[in-house]
């Protein structure tokens, strides 16, 4: 495992770990709302690093990133854009699978919108969002995000910490291991309510990149999922012309965490695939 410190758009430094070998293909993995680069844990512990080199960033306001507090650094989609870029560019990756979980997804449209798809193989959303309006919410966006949101960005801190168990324990269809939660909440902890409520204050709308992307496109989605509903995955696939679904049954929002060997066999065959088709 190699740590690296990066800056990002606009100047913002940000934190960055990776596994396996320099020179093997290489998989970005991009977190969510109040996450961290930990939640992958699952993906960078398994057989994914003996064929791929993972990288996985703590984005600006998250994890061990600095995390500026006024909300012009996290509204703004050229900055989100600028940050992966700059991991793309300075860690010298070549063509990665970018690998987009939930609030990812937006920050995948930025990067898009942005840049194209000269940079990357292919795109895997995981529970992913692409779009935030008041019409996606409750429609989209499940009561598991919606119903939270309200206690996770205020500065009580007693409201915060229930607002993110709460919200913690909708990510999964059934209980995580006392340890993993405990984990996961000093992760989502970590993020301060200022940067969370940044993060919601803009409208987004992804479909026209969605709708003109050429690269080879997996939708990986919880049945059950109550964060990100499977209405979204749906609208993903019927936005996107090369979007193929992957639906877990009886899984919520952390299909990486909760079924994790058949998440990474079906990421590892689709990168694969994704990268033998580059020119």
């Amino acid at each position: 495992m190699k740590v690296h410190e990066l800056k990002g758009g606009g100047g913002v430094r940000l934190h960055v770990r990776e596994w396996g070998e320099e020179t093997a293909p290489s998989i970005l993995f991009i977190h969510g709302w109040s996450q961290s680069h930990l939640c992958w844990q699952r993906q960078y512990e398994s057989e994914l690093a003996d064929a791929f080199r993972l990288v996985a960033l703590d984005l600006r306001g998250h994890g061990m990133s600095q995390a500026p507090l006024e909300p012009d650094h996290y509204t703004q989609p050229r900055l989100w854009a600028d940050d992966i870029a700059a991991v793309i560019e300075q860690l010298d990756l070549h063509r990665p699978v970018l690998v987009g979980w939930s609030y990812g997804g937006f920050i995948v449209g930025d990067y898009l919108r942005a840049y194209g798809t000269a940079e990357i193989a292919g795109i895997n959303f995981v529970g992913a969002v692409v779009t935030l309006n008041k019409e996606a919410l409750g429609t989209l966006i499940g009561p598991g995000f919606v119903d939270n949101v309200v206690g996770a960005t205020s500065d009580d801190l007693p409201t915060n910490i229930e607002a993110i168990r709460r919200f913690l324990r909708a990510n999964t269809s059934t209980p995580l291991p006392a340890d993993l939660f405990e984990t996961a909440l000093g992760w989502n902890m970590a993020v301060p309510a200022k940067v969370r409520a940044a993060l919601v204050a803009r409208e987004i709308d992804s479909d026209d990149v969605l709708a003109a992307l050429t690269v080879p496109v997996l939708v990986s989605h919880g049945h059950k999922d109550q964060i990100i509903l499977p209405a979204m995955g749906e609208h993903i696939v019927a936005t996107c012309p090369r979007a193929v679904p992957s639906w877990y049954p009886d899984i919520g929002h952390m299909t990486f965490v909760e079924e994790a060997d058949r998440f990474n066999s079906e990421l590892m065959q689709f990168a694969q695939d994704a990268q033998e088709r580059q020119p």
